[in-house]
């Protein structure tokens, strides 16, 4: 549980999003700036830093590399991605196409993650990149401004339906692949709404919990401020909410007294952070139910 808090709180910020649900601050590649390679590459670096792949974090592949087949040779690959010595333009050509403005957002979306899938440009890492791509692309034109919408859940749920799609998109029948895409996004937008329902019942369980604090209270604050920072310690609740380390320290300690909160038990006493375990229960039963 706490290693996912963890990668959920890793992931958010890859993407320039606040998980599950509100943002704190502008993704790259709003309307404000325009999406680079360096945004794509920075968010690579971010979502594979501290793990067994960071090697190849934020680094474009310099070989070939295939899907599927035999380790040494592609003779038996189910797909091949384009050579190495293509990646950058082809990249360069993708951020082009993911800063108009002139596309249907959903259509936006598929595409560039059928395309960012298919170029497959990093030697490791392609899918979580691909996934919180389309995320950016929703924000940046400012379709989901509020909430993230568990698309890649929905299409991980039946990976036959989503391979296939990408193999209609590689093979030029792009409207179908648009369409597996949409019908997904459709899927994840209600199930999000519903999520949304049962968090907004388990914040007002956890503000009784805790004794309903007063409504400018540190302890409110940071109990109502779960869904956008479900990983919280000391530093991170002071700045939020404007208070001091010893204030926020203090609010977190009695959240871990009523039961509200729990600590993570990674780093010491001093740096450490807490969750709230039945949030990332929520979530857990969330994905299971949608894969079923």
């Amino acid at each position: 549980m706490h290693r996912r808090a963890a990668r959920v709180e890793q992931a958010a910020r890859a993407c320039g999003l606040r998980a599950p649900g509100r943002r704190r601050h502008r993704p790259s590649g709003t309307a404000r700036r325009p999406f680079g390679l360096d945004d794509l590459l920075d968010f690579h670096r971010t979502l594979l830093r501290g793990t067994s792949e960071e090697r190849y974090a934020g680094v474009l592949r310099d070989d070939q590399n295939w899907i599927g087949g035999r380790g040494l040779s592609p003779v038996d690959a189910t797909f091949v991605p384009p050579p190495e010595d293509r990646v950058r333009a082809l990249l360069e050509d993708l951020v082009g196409f993911i800063n108009l403005d002139d596309q249907p957002v959903i259509a936006q979306a598929a595409i560039a993650h059928g395309q960012f899938e298919t170029i497959h440009p990093f030697g490791d890492g392609n899918g979580r990149a691909g996934r919180c791509l389309i995320h950016v692309i929703f924000r940046r034109r400012g379709l989901t401004p509020t909430f993230v919408p568990p698309v890649s859940v929905v299409l991980a749920t039946n990976a036959r339906r989503y391979v296939a799609g990408l193999v209609d998109f590689r093979e030029g029948r792009t409207d179908d692949w648009i369409g597996v895409f949409a019908d997904a996004t459709t899927t994840a937008a209600h199930a999000a709404t519903r999520l949304w329902v049962q968090i907004d019942a388990l914040l007002a369980d956890l503000i009784e919990r805790a004794g309903s604090p007063r409504g400018d209270s540190v302890a409110r604050k940071i109990i109502l401020g779960l869904p956008a920072q479900p990983v919280v310690n000391a530093d991170t609740a002071a700045r939020r909410h404007d208070v001091t380390q010893t204030a926020a320290r203090g609010a977190l300690n009695r959240l871990q007294e009523t039961g509200v909160l729990v600590p993570t038990r990674i780093g010491r006493r001093r740096d450490r952070e807490w969750i709230s375990d039945e949030l990332f229960q929520l979530l857990d039963a969330f994905e299971h139910n949608l894969a079923r």
